[in-house]
């Protein structure tokens, strides 16, 4: 008999949409091979659907704060019921940017150069600072957002415009711009699961390119890097996904400058949509969409 699988999608996140998408995806494909489904939003009802549906599994589609963070997993943990993903402890490190890059340096992992800048800071001396140890552009980005919400590549002319617009953080993340090639990588366990080329039309992989059907990012897989080189990326994305303590499916997010790869950021709770890319490197992989799903389902079965 086919388990019963609860899933989570939607939430308060600047990334509600895309978690509703990858919960749609996934229940989709769930109810056609066999499956009991039931979609709930993560909110005061969510006790009541769990202790009704009794389900075997949890799904956890969420994205962003809240979802991935390790907030809602927090809670899934006093239910006694296997959920999908990393826990708590993974879960909160890898959606802090600033703790994350704090990991990967001590793990000899390249990573951009970066500063904090806490509002109310004097902005002259933050322009200075960023001319000593960064030099524009840069890029300014939430230090807990997925998906590229707010992330902003700025001059010296436009930062203090930019800096304005952002005030709905505390803090944020101010990072040294790295040019070159856009490389994802998925892992799968222990699984290297495989990596693929982002050619985006915009500037630079941002919302609009990750989630736009009109955006025209080009996706090149296999990627074309020497094996030496590729086998590279796809160990640090595996070594990242080790240090940091995750499990289930992580994709991590480089950039390829001058032979060199630098480490942006991981993400515990990829993207499950149409547009989404570990479903894409699986798919390349020989890896069913409903076959990587019923392995990140079998997964949550495994200690955490």
């Amino acid at each position: 008999m086919k388990k019963k699988i609860l899933i989570l999608a939607g939430g308060i996140s600047k990334e509600r949409l895309i978690s509703l998408d990858t919960g749609l995806q996934v229940a989709k494909e769930l109810k056609k091979n066999g499956y009991k489904v039931k979609i709930s939003e993560p909110d005061s009802n969510l006790s009541k659907n769990i202790n009704q549906f009794k389900p075997n599994i949890i799904f956890n589609a969420l994205h962003g704060q809240f979802g991935e963070d390790g907030y809602i997993q927090t809670i899934l943990e006093g239910f006694k019921i296997p959920y999908t993903h990393s826990g708590v402890i993974a879960s909160s490190l890898a959606m802090d940017k600033a703790i994350s890059k704090k990991i990967f340096i001590k793990n000899k992992i390249n990573t951009p150069k970066y500063i904090k800048y806490s509002y109310g800071e004097n902005n002259f001396n933050l322009i200075k600072n960023i001319e000593k140890k960064l030099k524009f552009p840069v890029v300014l980005k939430p230090i807990n957002e997925g998906s590229s919400v707010n992330v902003f590549i700025c001059t010296k002319k436009n930062i203090s415009r930019v800096l304005s617009s952002m005030k709905i953080y505390a803090e944020i993340m101010i990072e040294e711009f790295i040019g070159g090639r856009e490389i994802q990588v998925a892992i799968m366990g222990n699984k290297k699961l495989g990596a693929i080329e982002l050619k985006p039309k915009r500037k630079f992989y941002d919302y609009e390119a990750k989630y736009s059907v009109n955006a025209k990012t080009k996706h090149i897989i296999p990627v074309k890097l020497p094996k030496n080189k590729l086998n590279e990326v796809l160990n640090l994305s595996f070594k990242a996904h080790k240090i940091i303590g995750c499990k289930g499916v992580t994709r991590s997010d480089f950039k390829f400058y001058k032979n060199k790869f630098y480490l942006l950021e991981i993400n515990t709770q990829p993207g499950m949509t149409k547009l989404s890319l570990v479903p894409e490197i699986a798919k390349y992989r020989g890896i069913s969409f409903i076959k990587l799903i019923e392995w990140i389902l079998k997964d949550a079965t495994t200690k955490k």
